[in-house]
């Protein structure tokens, strides 16, 4: 029975992961390309970020009614209504970009500069997000207005996929966002009760049990308690990403 469970999961997950790429191929190379022939270059930002927002809230519902997963938000009333806040989180599987940008509009995120290269999700990325290791200084500029435009960012400070029991090895790129741009900072704390999608995991091995994935919404950082204190660049960014890491932590034990 539970090999049956298993195969069956597999070729679910298979299923499932062809139509996500089906439908960024067509976001990639139909849909964002007329929305850029017909709609204003101010407004299209608007329209790709709706776009995306929508089709991953789409395809996670999917995921939640065949039953591949299970999802729980605890206190998303702290996620309702966010303008201009810089959202860090722990980053345990492949598909929690998806469900954090499923659930919340006019969200964009910080990329990886090699996805720009890839065929499904290339012109998406370039077209939407902000991308990582180029000119920093270009990027937080880019980010400033971003988040004074009403959108949202997410970062995943650890930078890759993150293992569960291993100390949290976090990246100062959200604590310098944060202090450039002032906006204030949203941890979240997301888990999984059974390896899925995990690092080093393929992506058909779903098991034979339906993972449920808990994200908690902690209290946010205000960026102002701070800028208040009495200390240089460098130690204002370290305590930053200190209450980063400390808040992800904590969110994890509510």
């Amino acid at each position: 029975m539970h090999l049956l469970r298993r195969v069956w999961r597999s070729v679910l997950i298979s299923f499932l992961f062809s139509v996500f790429g089906i439908g960024a191929i067509l976001i990639n190379y139909f849909i964002f390309p007329i929305i850029s022939v017909f709609v204003k270059k101010g407004n299209r930002r608007q329209k790709f970020c709706k776009t995306i927002h929508k089709t991953w809230k789409y395809f996670t519902e999917l995921m939640k009614k065949t039953g591949l997963i299970k999802v729980n938000f605890t206190n998303p009333d702290k996620l309702e209504n966010l303008h201009g806040k810089i959202i860090v989180a722990n980053h345990p599987s492949f598909i929690d970009i998806v469900i954090l940008i499923g659930f919340l509009p006019n969200t964009l995120c910080i990329a990886k500069k090699e996805i720009k290269r890839n065929l499904v999700m290339g012109n998406i990325v370039k077209s939407l997000y902000l991308i990582n290791d180029e000119d920093n200084a270009e990027m937080l500029e880019e980010s400033s207005e971003i988040l004074n435009q009403g959108y949202n960012i997410i970062i995943f400070p650890t930078g890759t996929r993150t293992t569960d029991g291993e100390d949290l090895k976090l990246h100062k790129g959200a604590a310098v966002m944060a202090l450039h741009t002032g906006a204030d900072i949203i941890p979240i704390h997301i888990s999984c009760d059974t390896k899925f999608l995990a690092k080093h995991q393929k992506f058909y091995d779903a098991g034979d049990k339906t993972p449920t994935y808990t994200i908690t919404v902690n209290n946010e950082i205000k960026i102002s308690d701070f800028e208040e204190q009495n200390l240089s660049q460098i130690q204002k960014r370290n305590r930053v990403n200190q209450a980063i890491k400390e808040k992800i932590k904590s969110a994890s034990m509510n």
